[in-house]
């Protein structure tokens, strides 16, 4: 049994939840991948997974030993780029998931950019707004708005979305344009509610004017899940809408969405990009998110006087 094979068959396969995928993420067969980590099991006396017919889980034992196993994992990589061109030309593929107003507006017209930096990274994006098993779906990182409610991850604090009031032209026309926030609780307005996946609801927005304080949710006339939708919806004048700047704005510059409320002011959204714990961070990982934080510093940078929730810093 090769040892570093075995290690890397078992890490593999905790992070993916299947022997199938963790084969295919490392190029072996199914059998293979299989063996090793039997053979690991036999080796160590221990049992490491629960197999199922549906999932494969990881016990107690195995657990912790996992831990040690992706630290070791990661002493390796490090003392490989410490004698190769890896540290300074990242390769191999990198799975992120992020928001899909996100990718669509700011992420993806970007990438050239970035392939022609790094070549050799294969890239792999998924676009959504729903909460992501890292570990079982194997993702490298993720970035997402508001705050972390998952202690576990770490994460780099890369921007703030500043927040304001928008509607569509033909919305005003119909319903008119609110003077108070409160009028958005009133029986002449209409909103469009975004289902943030922790609660599956949508939030009430906190706005003020001085010493004024309104926390606004309206009257939903149609909620959804995905920011691109969302966007949609306010656009063909279902209701108002709370949008970041990045997003509202190539929309004002063309008349499709006024902006309301101009004198009053939302809490930013901190950004965040998150990943498992571990003890270091690939060079790859790493180069991206210092990519996104070069871009969130264009469209939506940290705004220095207001406090952040929990930030835990890149090793």
């Amino acid at each position: 049994m090769d040892r570093f094979d075995a290690l890397q068959a078992f890490a593999r396969v905790v992070e993916s939840g299947s022997f199938t995928k963790a084969a295919l993420t490392l190029h072996q067969s199914r059998t293979t991948v299989t063996q090793l980590v039997q053979q690991l099991e036999a080796r160590l006396r221990v049992k490491l997974l629960h197999r199922t017919t549906r999932r494969v889980q990881v016990t107690p034992d195995g657990a912790a030993y996992y831990e040690r196993v992706v630290r070791l994992l990661a002493d390796l990589d490090d003392a490989d780029a410490s004698v190769s061109t890896a540290a300074a030309a990242p390769r191999g593929r990198l799975r992120v998931d992020v928001p899909s107003p996100l990718a669509r507006l700011v992420l993806i017209p970007a990438l050239p950019a970035f392939h022609a930096q790094y070549p050799d990274i294969l890239l792999h994006m998924g676009v959504s707004d729903r909460p992501v098993d890292m570990v079982g779906d194997n993702v490298d990182c993720v970035v997402r708005g508001g705050a972390l409610t998952n202690p576990a991850l770490v994460a780099r604090h890369v921007g703030d979305l500043q927040l304001r009031v928008y509607a569509a032209p033909s919305y005003l026309q119909r319903a008119g344009t609110p003077e108070h926030p409160q009028a958005l609780e009133g029986p002449h307005h209409r909103t469009v509610g975004f289902l943030w996946a922790r609660t599956g609801q949508p939030l009430p927005f906190e706005m003020r004017r001085g010493t004024e304080h309104v926390r606004a949710q309206g009257h939903d006339i149609c909620a959804v899940d995905d920011g691109n939708a969302y966007l949609a919806a306010g656009l063909a004048g279902l209701g108002v809408l709370w949008l970041p700047d990045y997003m509202a704005r190539p929309h004002v510059a063309t008349g499709e969405l006024v902006p309301l409320l101009q004198d009053w002011t939302l809490e930013p959204m901190p950004l965040y990009v998150a990943y498992p714990p571990q003890r270091h961070v690939s060079a790859k990982v790493r180069v991206f998110i210092e990519w996104v934080a070069g871009l969130m510093a264009l469209h939506a940078p940290i705004q220095q006087t207001r406090r952040v929730p929990r930030v835990d810093p890149l090793p």
